[in-house]
Formats: C-alpha cells, sequence, structure tokens
C-alpha cells in the first residue's frame, strides 16, 4: 500500500509531462519567423527536420500549430498563444545562462602580461582605481614582453605591435605611440638649442643620449619622423628601456620617452619634452585569443585601458 502511494505521487499525469525541448526550440523559431526554411537555416536543420518537429509537437498537444497554404505556414491562434510562452521561455533560460556564464567567467583568475616597462611607469600606478571600479573581477599582472604564447598561462597581453603575434591572435588597439626626448627640466638649457621665442628647435652635440639595448632604433625613429637631423651627441647604454628613463630622471641625459610612460613624470615635474611628441608607426595592443564578448573580463578590462590612455 505504502509503495503505491509513493508511486502515485512521483509519476506525472499527461497533462503535466513537457513536450521535447528540441521540438519546443523548433517551432519556436517557425513560429517567430512563419517560416520553416528560415528557421531550419537559424537551427542548422534541414526543412524535414523542421516540419517533423512541428508534426510531432501538434500530436502530443492534439492541436493544430501552423495552417499551411501553399507551401506558406501560419500560426493558428493556438499556434500563437504557445509561441509567446516558449519564446518567453527560452529568453529566460538565455539570460540565466548567460548570467551563470558570465559569473564563472569573473570569478576564475585571469592572467594579464604586459610589456614590463609599460607595467612599471603607466599601468601600476593606474590599477588601484580599476580594482576600486572592477572589485569582483580577478586579474593577476605579469611581467613579459615580445613574443609569447597562450598555452603558457597567458590570457590576455599588453604588447607593442613590432612582432609577430601567435597564430590567430585577436588585436585591439590601445594606443598609438608617441615619443620625444625627455630630461630633467633644470638641464634644458645646457642640452637644447632655443628660438628667440624661446622654443626648443633642436639637441646640443654634447647633450649626452640616453640609449637601450631593448629598443636601440630610439633615436633614429624619433628623428625620421620628426624630421630632425639625427642627433650626434655620445651615447650612454643601458641594457632595458626602463633604465634610459630612470637615468633620464637621474639627470644623465635625454632619453626616447614615450608619451604614456612619461606623462605621469611630466605633469609632476620630474622630466620636460622640449619638443614634444611625434608618432612613431607603431601602436599598443590588448592581445587575446578571442575578441571580447560584452560585458565579460576581457571587454571590461579593454573599456577601461582605453579610457586610460
Amino acid at each position: 500500500m505504502f509503495s503505491d502511494t509513493v508511486g502515485e505521487l512521483n509519476s506525472q499525469t499527461p497533462s503535466k509531462r513537457l513536450p521535447s525541448l528540441q521540438a519546443l526550440r523548433c517551432f519556436e523559431a517557425a513560429a517567430r519567423r512563419e517560416n520553416f526554411s528560415k528557421a531550419a537555416e537559424e537551427l542548422h536543420l534541414t526543412h524535414g527536420a523542421i516540419s517533423r518537429a512541428v508534426r510531432l509537437l501538434e500530436d502530443d498537444l492534439g492541436v493544430t500549430l501552423f495552417d499551411r497554404r501553399s507551401r506558406r505556414v501560419f500560426l493558428t491562434e493556438a499556434g500563437r498563444h504557445l509561441a509567446q510562452a516558449v519564446h518567453e521561455g527560452l529568453e529566460r533560460m538565455r539570460q540565466a545562462t548567460q548570467e551563470l556564464r558570465s559569473r564563472a567567467q569573473q570569478a576564475r583568475r585571469w592572467v594579464l602580461s604586459c610589456e614590463p616597462t609599460l607595467l612599471m611607469r603607466w599601468l601600476i600606478p593606474r590599477w588601484p582605481q580599476f580594482q576600486e571600479q572592477h572589485p569582483e573581477l580577478q586579474l593577476h599582472l605579469m611581467a613579459g614582453g615580445g613574443p609569447f604564447s597562450f598555452a603558457d598561462g597567458i590570457d590576455l597581453a599588453i604588447r607593442r605591435d613590432d612582432f609577430s603575434p601567435p597564430a590567430g591572435c585577436h588585436a585591439e588597439t590601445l594606443f598609438a605611440e608617441r615619443i620625444g626626448p625627455v630630461c630633467r627640466p633644470e638641464r634644458l638649457a645646457q642640452w637644447c638649442t632655443r628660438s628667440d621665442e624661446g622654443h626648443a628647435t633642436g639637441l646640443r652635440p654634447e647633450a649626452p643620449l640616453l640609449q637601450s639595448r631593448t629598443r636601440p632604433g630610439a633615436w633614429s625613429t624619433w628623428a625620421e619622423h620628426s624630421g630632425q637631423p639625427p642627433p650626434s651627441g655620445s651615447q650612454l647604454q643601458f641594457d632595458h628601456f626602463y633604465f634610459s628613463l630612470q637615468a633620464a630622471v637621474a639627470g644623465m641625459g635625454l632619453a626616447i620617452g614615450p608619451w604614456q610612460l612619461v606623462r605621469d613624470d611630466i605633469a609632476n615635474g620630474v622630466l620636460a619634452a622640449p619638443m614634444g611628441f611625434v608618432e612613431d608607426g607603431s601602436r599598443y595592443c590588448l592581445l587575446s585569443p578571442a575578441p571580447p564578448t560584452p560585458d565579460g573580463v576581457h571587454d571590461q578590462l579593454l573599456q577601461w585601458l582605453r579610457a586610460q590612455a
């Protein structure tokens, strides 16, 4: 007696049993377009598969959902009633699954690789603002320059486009590279020539030039794009670009400073750019294995980075 009662409680009566979800999806697409062929294209099925699914649904419900006239179909009153309910139900399921995917995406730890000098002089000083605006996002900053592989645990990378990116890589431009000579403000009169109006017109031959192994052509690139003659001063060589900029801060000479990397020092009066900045034809990009999805981690980071530029 007890087992019979449990069986009755757990069984579903025909009126409560849901039709096939696949059949409902086929019907919803066909109802929305009132065209079986277009519904088949949308769902990557055949016209016959859509027609059979609708027939099975009609047999299951015991009603006619479409009037079929001269190779065209039109929703019946029962079809319109069901189409609205199925559309609303599928839309709610889509929204719920998208929210769950978004939460899972944001909860996992992302690794952002960034060129070391840009990381130290531009990104890290601004990073607390990003964390304050997006406390739910978990991003780990990693220093790295030049070629890389997403297979090495990197999710996103900020690089200057001076090398071949990984195959299939998606690139979003952050800002164009703008470069110019920078030095301590108190050294301007010693190292720069000036016009009668007081504007810097060039570099004196005795001005010491700071050079780095990682950007050996920085001075010649600047001369080419600025229309200035190549400077002839003595050069001090450093192993890394960051060191040449720090040497400029220390008053050791003039360095080629990209605008984004020296803008804070210029704003604080630590460095001066006597001849301004010119674009050198390169750009910084956010690299990823695929394009960003709306409101995902990738998209939110991209929008924030562009706002900082």
